[in-house]
């Protein structure tokens, strides 16, 4: 499967976001080998494994849900690898923007996501204006590169 993404920083939040959903997301890397990792993810009462390979816009990801005993056995093992956010749903012409509102160490990042079903669409695309600096290339801003951090990048 294939996840065509742009990401973005996100200096202020709008006063007026109209959030449809708001989620907890924890996160751990279970294992990073280049551009291959994966990922488990405790979303609100939902368990799930990701394999992602890749960089930048276009990455191959297979996700999959795993039992709560499976997650407690693998997040152990991400120890020095784990973020910790809040992730905003809304609605933005025909796209879903996820805010995501860094915690922990990371506290002060806000980064905004935006998938598409081509890589064409995702090129044509404009965000809205509070949108800040398109960080989809930039290997820094990975969650997995993130998840090692004592603080947020430096922008």
């Amino acid at each position: 499967m294939q996840e065509i993404e742009r990401k973005f920083l996100v200096e202020a939040l709008p006063d007026d976001l109209p959030a449809e959903c708001t989620r907890e997301i924890e996160q751990g890397y279970v294992a990073v080998d280049g551009a291959t990792e994966v990922r488990v993810r405790r979303m609100d009462d939902r368990y799930l494994m990701a394999v992602k390979s890749g960089g930048g816009m276009v990455r191959t990801e297979v996700e999959f849900e795993i039992d709560l005993a499976r997650f407690d056995v693998l997040w152990d093992l991400c120890e020095g690898r784990r973020i910790s956010k809040k992730r905003i749903s809304i609605r933005y012409e025909d796209h879903t923007i996820e805010v995501d509102v860094y915690r922990g160490p990371l506290a002060g990042l806000v980064v905004a996501e935006v998938e598409f079903e081509s890589a064409a669409a995702a090129s044509a695309f404009e965000g809205p204006a509070w949108f800040g600096r398109d960080i989809t290339e930039d290997l820094t801003f990975k969650n997995s590169a993130l998840s090692r951090l004592s603080g947020p990048p430096q922008a």
